[in-house]
C-alpha cells in the first residue's frame, strides 16, 4: 500500500526527527533550571512566531501553482509543517509539567542538589566535573547530566568528602565528591 493511504498513528506523532523521545521522569516531575526553561520557551516561540508562518506561506504559494503531486516545495513544506507541529506539541507538554528550580539557593553549600556542578574522582583517581540539570536541558558533550542519570542519582545529597557507590554493568564503583559549586545568585538574577 502506498504511504499516501496510510494514517499516521498517535504514537508516531511525538517521535522522530522533530522531537526527541521524552525521557521517563520519576514521579512525573520535570525539574529544569530557569535558563533551561527560557531556552525551551524561546524555541517554542520561534517555531510559532517565525518558522511556522514562513512554511505556511511557502506551502500556500506552492499549492497555488497547481499540480501538488510533483510539487517539491509543497511536499517538503507539508512535511516540515508536520515536524514543526510535532515539536510544538512536545515542547508545550514538557513546559506544562516543568518545575523551574532556582539553583542559586544552594550557593555556597557543600551538598549536591539539582543544579550543582560537581567534581568527583573515581577509583583510579581520575577527576570528572559534571553539572546536574533537567532531562530537557542536559548535554553530555558539555559535561551536563540529567538528574535522573545513574551518576547524578548516586551523587545527589552527598557532601564534599563523601564517597558514594555507583552501580555500573561491571559492578560497583566508588566516587569521591571533591567539590560542589552552584551559580552565584547575583548572576542568576539577570536571567
Amino acid at each position: 500500500m502506498s504511504k499516501a493511504f496510510t494514517r499516521e498513528s498517535d504514537t508516531d506523532d511525538d517521535e522522530g526527527e522533530g522531537a526527541p523521545a521524552a525521557a521517563p521522569v520519576p514521579g512525573g516531575k520535570n525539574y529544569i533550571t530557569r535558563a533551561g526553561y527560557q531556552r525551551l520557551r524561546s524555541e517554542l516561540l520561534g517555531l510559532i512566531d517565525d518558522e511556522r508562518p514562513k512554511i505556511v506561506e511557502i506551502v500556500h504559494w506552492a499549492a497555488s501553482n497547481g499540480d501538488r503531486s510533483e510539487n517539491g516545495d509543497y511536499l517538503y513544506g507539508k512535511k516540515r509543517l508536520r515536524e514543526i507541529d510535532r515539536r510544538i506539541r512536545f515542547l508545550t507538554r514538557r513546559m506544562e509539567i516543568a518545575e523551574v528550580v532556582d539553583t542559586s539557593l544552594h550557593f555556597g553549600g557543600d551538598q549536591v542538589f539539582f543544579g550543582a556542578t560537581v567534581t568527583y574522582a573515581d577509583h583510579e583517581g581520575e577527576e570528572t566535573t559534571v553539572t546536574i540539570l533537567g532531562v530537557d536541558e542536559a548535554d553530555s558533550a558539555q559535561g551536563q547530566i540529567s538528574w535522573v542519570s545513574p551518576v547524578a542519582r548516586a551523587l545527589l545529597k552527598a557532601r564534599v568528602g563523601d564517597v558514594v557507590r555507583l552501580m555500573v554493568p561491571g559492578g560497583a564503583q566508588d566516587l569521591e565528591v571533591l567539590s560542589v559549586d552552584y551559580p552565584d545568585p547575583a548572576e542568576s538574577q539577570g536571567l
